[in-house]
C-alpha cells in the first residue's frame, strides 16, 4: 500500500496533557489521546503548545538543518564532506528523493499539525484563565505563520525566473475534509501568514510575555515576525511599523561589545526576542548544531575564508572566541555552543534583526539619516566602524556581519534578486548560480508527489 504522507495527514503525537509546566518544554508523547475528547483544560492546551515548540527544535528544522540550508548555499560556508552531511545541499544539486527536502518538509508540516489542534479549541470550552488561554492559542497562531513562511521561502518558486510562482499548502485544519491539498499561490500564502500573525496578536496580552525566559513567543516577538516577513516581501511600510512596536516597547537591547560572545551562552539576554529551548531530555546529541559547525564528530560545515575579509579588525564579531580557526580550519566558534548536558538554547529572533529590519525598511522609504543612525547602532556595539553613507549594500553588509551563520544570508541574497556570489570556486560546488536558477527552491518531495495526485513539482527537477 502506498504510504502517504500528505502534510495534514502526518500524524501528530499529542503531547502529555496532564504534566506538563513551564520549565518542561519537551512534554512526554502520548500516542494514544484522543484529539476530540482529551482537550479540555487550560494545562491540556498548554502540553500542546510545548509540544510545538519541541517539534521546532528537531534538527531537520530549527535544531540544525534549516539554518544550515541558509548557509550553506552563500559566500559565508561551505560543506566539506567530513560525514557526508550538506554536499548535495551545498553544490544546489538536490534530487526530489533527497532525504533533506523530505525530512525538513515533514517536521515543519509537524509542526503546523500541533499548531492547527490548539487553534481548533475553542477557548470557552477550556476551563482555566480565559486570558492565558488565548494567549496560548495566539502563540499557536505564531507559529503556524512562522512555518509556513520557512515552507515558502525553501520551497515556493517566488525567485524562480520562469516557474510558476507557486508557494506551498496553507494548511489550516489537522486532518481536514481536503485531504489533496493544492499548492497557494506566493501571494495567497504571504495573505494567510500576515494574517495569522495579525490574528496572533488579537489573541495574545503583552502581560502575560515571558521576559525572564524568552522561551515562548510574546507579542513582540510577533512583531518582529511581521517586520521579517514583510521585509522579505518588500513591504518596507509595514516592516517599518512592526519594527518600532520592538524598538519603542524598551524591553530589549543590542548586546554591548563585552556581553555579545556570552548572549550566544547564557539564556533569556536582553537581546533576545525569542529562543528555542533544547534540553537534555530532547538530546540532539551530535546531530545539533554544535557538532555540525565544528568539532571532530561530524564538522561539516566550515566557513568560507571571504568572511573574515567584511569585518574591521577590532569587531567583537570576528575575535577568535567567535570566527577563528580549529586544527587549522576556519569555523563558526561562537554562536550556538552546546555543552555535556546539551541545555541550551537556540536564539530565533534577536533584537539586532529587528534593528536591521528597520534600518532597511528606513533606507527603502527614503529615511536616509534614520537609516544611517539605526545602522551604526549596531557598529557602535561592535567596536567596528560606523558608515559614512547607507547603501543597500552597506545594509545587506552589515546583515551579513551580524547575522551569519544563523540561516539569513540565502534569503537576503534571494530577497535582493542577487546572484550566489562566488568567492571560493574549490570550495562552493554549486559553481555560478544566477539569481532566479530553478535550485534556489528545494524540489518538492518526491513522496509528496506521489502521495498527491494535486501536488506539482518545482521548475527543473
Amino acid at each position: 500500500m502506498k504510504k502517504f504522507i500528505n502534510t495534514f495527514l502526518i500524524i501528530v503525537l499529542v503531547g502529555s496533557l496532564f504534566s506538563c509546566s513551564k520549565s518542561d518544554l519537551n512534554p512526554t508523547l502520548a500516542q494514544n489521546k484522543d484529539v476530540g475528547t482529551s482537550i479540555n483544560t487550560q494545562e491540556d492546551i498548554q502540553g500542546l503548545l510545548y509540544g510545538s515548540y519541541n517539534r521546532m527544535t528537531h534538527y531537520y528544522y530549527y535544531g540544525r538543518d534549516y539554518i544550515i540550508y541558509g548557509e550553506v548555499r552563500t559566500d559565508n560556508c561551505f560543506s566539506n564532506g567530513n560525514s557526508g552531511r550538506f554536499v548535495t545541499v551545498g553544490a544546489m544539486q538536490m534530487l526530489p528523493t533527497s532525504g533533506y527536502a523530505r525530512n525538513t518538509w515533514t517536521q515543519m508540516y509537524r509542526v503546523i499539525g500541533n499548531a492547527n489542534i490548539i487553534i481548533a479549541q475553542d477557548p470557552a470550552k477550556l476551563t482555566g484563565d480565559q486570558k492565558e488561554i488565548k494567549n496560548i492559542i495566539g502563540q499557536a497562531y505564531a507559529i503556524r505563520a512562522l512555518a509556513h513562511f520557512d515552507l515558502l521561502k525553501l520551497y515556493g518558486e517566488e525567485n524562480v525566473t520562469g516557474g510558476n510562482n507557486v508557494g506551498i499548502p496553507y494548511i489550516t485544519e489537522f486532518k481536514g475534509n481536503n485531504i489533496l491539498p493544492k499548492r497557494n499561490t506566493v501571494d495567497e500564502v504571504k495573505t494567510a501568514i500576515q494574517a495569522d500573525l495579525t490574528k496572533a496578536l488579537s489573541l495574545m496580552d503583552p502581560a502575560l510575555n515571558d521576559y525572564a525566559k524568552r522561551e515562548t513567543i510574546s507579542t513582540y516577538a510577533v512583531n518582529a515576525l511581521q517586520s521579517r516577513v514583510a521585509l522579505y516581501f518588500g513591504d518596507y511600510a509595514t516592516a517599518k511599523t512592526a519594527a518600532e512596536a520592538v524598538i519603542n516597547s524598551g524591553k530589549y537591547s543590542i548586546a554591548a561589545p563585552a556581553d555579545y560572545a556570552n548572549t550566544w551562552i547564557a539564556k533569556g539576554t536582553a537581546n533576545v526576542i525569542f529562543e528555542l529551548a533544547e534540553r537534555p531530555t530532547d538530546n540532539q546529541s551530535i546531530n545539533g548544531l554544535s557538532q555540525i559547525y565544528r568539532g571532530n564528530a561530524y564538522g561539516d560545515i566550515q566557513a568560507l575564508e571571504d568572511i573574515l575579509t567584511i569585518f574591521d579588525p577590532t569587531d567583537v564579531r570576528v575575535q577568535a572566541n567567535m570566527i577563528g580557526y580549529e586544527n587549522g580550519i576556519l569555523r563558526n566558534i561562537g554562536k550556538y555552543p552546546t555543552n555535556a548536558n546539551f541545555d541550551y538554547d537556540i536564539p530565533l529572533i534577536r533584537y539586532e534583526e529587528v534593528v536591521l529590519n528597520y534600518a532597511e525598511a528606513l533606507f527603502q522609504l527614503g529615511d536616509n539619516a534614520g537609516a544611517l543612525a539605526q545602522l551604526n547602532s549596531i557598529t557602535a556595539q561592535r567596536n567596528a566602524t560606523a558608515y559614512t553613507a547607507v547603501t543597500e549594500a552597506n545594509i545587506l553588509k552589515e546583515r551579513r556581519r551580524e547575522l551569519c551563520f544563523e540561516g539569513f544570508r540565502f534569503d537576503d541574497l534571494a530577497r535582493t534578486h542577487r546572484d550566489i556570489p562566488l568567492v571560493a570556486p574549490l570550495q562552493q560546488t554549486m559553481g555560478t548560480v544566477k539569481y532566479g536558477d530553478y535550485n534556489y527552491a528545494f524540489p518538492i518531495p518526491q513522496a509528496e508527489i506521489d502521495a498527491n495526485s494535486n501536488m506539482t513539482q518545482n521548475k527543473g527537477y
